[in-house]
């Protein structure tokens, strides 16, 4: 019993700790998507934790944490070259030619794919709106007429992926493939594309 309780005064002190930190991320400018990105939660999550609500019930969610990869280019390398054989695995990497990556946490992933793969890079871009809108950038490679795979680093609602995809088409891409390093859902596809996470972690 002692134990159980323990183990709830850590899980509130850890939650009155994400809240802190997600309120200095807000004061420093950052909107609810990249709040979300920055601490690997989903936007309902973070849409919570800002509300400040204890009235409300907790959103289920899983915090993933990656800096142990995200602090050496040779380990983000790795994961690249696992993410692009599964590329390859699912639609032959002569099939493929643009990776998209999303902003902020894809693109480090995504490119590292299209250097393995040796196709095009580009990037989608999140804006300050939140709720997963952004915008393909035209700075790099082009999605019109190419089969494309979308790489990001945790899927958790989907928002901004469903946009990603919907951008991507509206451009005349073909979306062949999402692959993302964590997928926190049970979800196998979206919007009708095959969805491919690295490792999967979901509640239980």
């Amino acid at each position: 019993m002692v134990d159980s309780w323990v183990t709830l005064i850590e899980m509130v002190v850890s939650i009155e700790e994400l809240r802190m930190t997600a309120m200095n991320l807000r004061k420093e400018g950052l909107n609810s998507q990249q709040i979300a990105d920055e601490l690997s939660l989903s936007q309902d999550t973070i849409s919570w934790l800002l509300a400040g609500s204890k009235g409300e019930e907790r959103p289920s969610d899983v915090r993933i944490g990656w800096r142990t990869i995200g602090v050496r280019p040779t380990r983000i390398s790795a994961v690249g070259t696992i993410m692009a054989d599964v590329a390859d695995e699912e639609l032959g990497f002569e099939n493929i030619d643009t990776i998209v990556g999303i902003s902020i946490n894809g693109i480090s992933f995504a490119h590292e794919v299209a250097r393995i793969l040796d196709c095009e890079f580009t990037v989608f871009r999140t804006t300050d709106i939140g709720d997963g809108s952004g915008s393909l950038s035209n700075k790099y490679g082009q999605v019109s007429g190419k089969k494309v795979v979308i790489i990001d680093d945790v899927l958790s609602t989907g928002k901004t992926m469903v946009k990603t995809i919907n951008a991507i088409k509206a451009a005349g891409g073909e979306v062949g493939l999402v692959t993302v390093l964590v997928n926190k859902t049970m979800r196998n596809e979206i919007e009708d594309v095959p969805l491919r996470g690295v490792i999967r972690a979901v509640s239980v």
